[in-house]
């Protein structure tokens, strides 16, 4: 800390730079603080192409659980496989096996109903020179768009 000003000792850069990235804070009309950024080694697209390999990913396996329909509930949550914990000789054991379970372990806990209502809503993942190919990978998974007003937010 002694290479930081006392004056931005608890400054939440992190929570700044993502407003940045997600919201265009600060940046937002400004292509003269867009390109200092850039010379500094700022990236606003963040890791924008990882985000959205695990999108990708989570809803290539939801479609092909759902015969290539991908109208997914907003609180849809990839889930981790089941486990079944017994008790055998006075020690607990836990049962069930990952090898069957669709979901990868680096997408468990992955919030897919709520990304994907981001990118309907929000435009999320949608801007820039990659937008056409990733509307293109939805629309080839089953991807509603327009889901009708009201419907379940949950299975």
């Amino acid at each position: 800390t002694d290479t930081w000003p006392r004056s931005l000792w608890s400054y939440p850069l992190g929570a700044k730079c993502t407003a940045v990235r997600q919201k265009e804070l600060y940046v937002k009309g400004h292509p003269d603080r867009l390109r200092i950024l850039a010379e500094i080694g700022f990236h606003v697209n963040g890791n924008d192409s990882l985000r959205w390999l695990e999108v990708v990913h989570a809803a290539a396996v939801y479609s092909q659980m759902h015969n290539r329909n991908l109208d997914v509930p907003q609180s849809f949550v990839v889930p981790a496989p089941p486990r079944r914990i017994g008790l055998e000789d006075d020690k607990f054991s836990i049962s069930g096996s990952d090898d069957a379970w669709p979901w990868p372990e680096s997408l468990w806990g992955f919030p897919l109903g709520q990304r994907l209502r981001d990118i309907r809503l929000k435009g999320y993942y949608l801007r820039g020179p990659s937008a056409d190919a990733r509307r293109r990978q939805l629309d080839a998974l089953g991807f509603n768009w327009n889901p009708k007003p009201g419907r379940r937010k949950g299975k």
